[in-house]
């Protein structure tokens, strides 16, 4: 984590960035399902649950720089 941003930064931009992971992956896994190509549906279904984490992570680290700095 870069030492210059506090949670509040940091679990936005961890939020985002798992938002749009989510979405890559959504898009890869349709492909992949339209063109029949399991492999790529798998990576896309598994790109789809790394940004839910990522996204998630980045609500919890918002959650804790507010209870540390509620003055934000």
């Amino acid at each position: 984590m870069d030492e210059n941003k506090d949670l509040g930064t940091k679990g936005k931009e961890d939020t985002l960035k798992g938002k749009l992971n989510q979405a890559a992956g959504k898009v890869q896994q349709k492909v992949g399902q339209a063109t029949g190509n399991t492999e790529m549906e798998t990576k896309g279904d598994a790109k789809q649950a790394g940004g839910t984490m990522q996204s998630t992570a980045g609500n919890v680290e918002q959650k804790v720089d507010q209870a540390i700095n509620p003055d934000k």
